[in-house]
């Protein structure tokens, strides 16, 4: 448990690195009466990432008080706030902010989740504070697991898949890998008057069913024309026979409908709420969640265009070009929007880890090394307590020019299931983290048990001791 500073001391931007960062340590925020640690901030110098990790990240312990730097809460903002990201004005040529501009891929440390691990840091503090004082943290994730993990999945072709071949086989000429364009012609031509793209959804779900997991699908939802397809945004209608047809596959195994936000989302905010109603009516299911195609976002300005739409959370911060914790964390954190100086009433849940990062961008053609990648991501959101989520394409099968990958995703599965992580798909793993962050130290009985209160909700976290023991909180 842990005491918060009194809001008039401490600016909207620091009021909100110091609820990421206590939500990210599980602590629980308690009254002002309780007798518990209690946080105060500090003036120290600004330091680089490595500076501050090197420096213990500036905490300093005392009896009943952990000493929290406003210089690192500037960090906390920069990196976990994508507040540098929103400074930047350099882009790439799909209006992606470069990834050259996150202070983590600046300092090499795009591989780390370092906001996250600071956090942990101000737990342990406070743990060393609390001496005799009473000390509780909220569990990490349901059920009693200690860490999770997602699958999700960005449904980007549909129809005219001999085209998506021919562009694959373009690709893997440039880059020499004759041997893989005579695998693909070959699956190819075995395909002809089968979908295989279909196949490649089917594939997908049957690996999904064997693992007995649900994931979250992403979905294109505007209307294509040839000016989309030729920039690879656009390339299906949502309301054909196919579409449909996957759509309903995908639902009838009880997974998630996320939208995929078409290039246009990027200038026209009023294309998130006509895109999200489209895909609510044909999918004939709620869409809380997005994630924009080509992962184009405008930090800090589209999120708040997605909130006002409607969305409970986007997934869209990851990296195009490289895998990793583009944000500093492996977990689920509110945005933040500098020029207003203000949250974003939504959800981040960052993608860790996508495929195409590697094949695309990174020149790696060896599906087993995109899940070695995969498996060395998810271990690191394991050390810290944390959320794992892997971005898998549906299309990455032999005749669409992918040899080998389905294998390679089903033993992403099993390496990931392996370490038992929760698994749920994203609006679920957003569910429980809305409710997990209102639980409050109310009261200390009698017997030194904590009365605690939570909102009421589908779920029920639980308190642990500092031996570990769990204790259940009254609604």
């Amino acid at each position: 448990m842990i005491k918060l500073p009194d809001a008039s001391t401490t600016s909207p931007a620091e009021r909100f690195a110091l609820d990421v960062l206590v939500d990210l340590a599980c602590l629980v925020p308690a009254a002002p009466a309780l007798d518990v640690v209690r946080v105060e901030l500090t003036e120290q110098a600004p330091r680089d990432l490595r500076g501050w990790m090197a420096a213990g990240w500036g905490i300093d312990v005392a009896d009943g008080a952990v000493r929290v730097p406003r210089a690192l809460l500037k960090t906390v903002i920069d990196v976990a706030g994508a507040g540098a990201e929103q400074r930047s004005s350099e882009r790439d040529r799909y209006r992606r902010v470069l990834s050259t501009a996150n202070p983590l891929v600046a300092e090499g440390l795009e591989r780390e989740p370092v906001v996250q691990r600071a956090a942990l840091a101000l737990q342990a503090a406070a743990r060393k504070a609390a001496g005799r004082r009473a000390f509780r943290t909220v569990e990490p994730w349901p059920d009693g697991h200690r860490w999770a993990a997602a699958f999700t999945h960005d449904l980007d072709v549909v129809s005219w898949w001999p085209a998506f071949t021919l562009l694959r086989m373009v690709e893997l000429t440039r880059k020499g890998a004759f041997a893989q364009v005579a695998r693909v012609v070959a699956s190819a031509l075995g395909h002809v008057g089968f979908d295989p793209v279909f196949q490649g959804v089917t594939g997908v779900l049957n690996s999904e069913a064997v693992a007995k997991i649900r994931s979250t699908w992403f979905i294109l939802c505007g209307t294509p024309t040839l000016q989309t397809m030729r920039a690879g945004d656009l390339t299906y209608h949502p309301e054909s026979t196919k579409a449909r047809g996957i759509l309903a596959q995908v639902r009838a195994a009880g997974h998630e409908i996320g939208l995929h936000g078409s290039f246009a989302t990027l200038d026209d905010s009023h294309a998130f709420e006509d895109q999200r109603r489209r895909l609510v009516e044909i999918a004939g299911a709620p869409v809380h969640g997005i994630r924009q195609h080509y992962v184009r976002i405008r930090p800090g300005v589209t999120e708040s265009a997605m909130a006002a739409a409607g969305f409970w959370y986007d997934s869209t911060f990851g990296f195009p070009d490289r895998n990793g914790f583009r944000l500093g964390v492996a977990d689920v954190v509110p945005r933040w929007n500098n020029d207003a100086n203000q949250p974003i009433a939504i959800q981040e849940v960052p993608f860790t880890w996508m495929d195409r990062a590697l094949s695309k961008y990174q020149g790696i053609e060896r599906p087993e090394a995109w899940s070695d990648d995969a498996l060395g991501l998810a271990a690191t959101a394991r050390d810290v307590g944390g959320l794992w989520v892997g971005l898998w394409h549906p299309n990455l099968t032999s005749p669409l020019g992918f040899p080998d990958a389905p294998a390679a995703y089903a033993r992403t599965i099993a390496g990931v299931l392996a370490e038992s992580p929760y698994v749920a798909p994203l609006d679920t793993i957003v569910g429980w983290r809305r409710i997990r962050r209102t639980v409050r130290a109310a009261a200390m009985e009698p017997d030194g048990s904590v009365a605690a209160t939570v909102m009421s909700g589908p779920y029920l976290p639980r308190l642990e001791d500092s031996a570990g023991a769990l204790a259940e909180i009254a609604e």
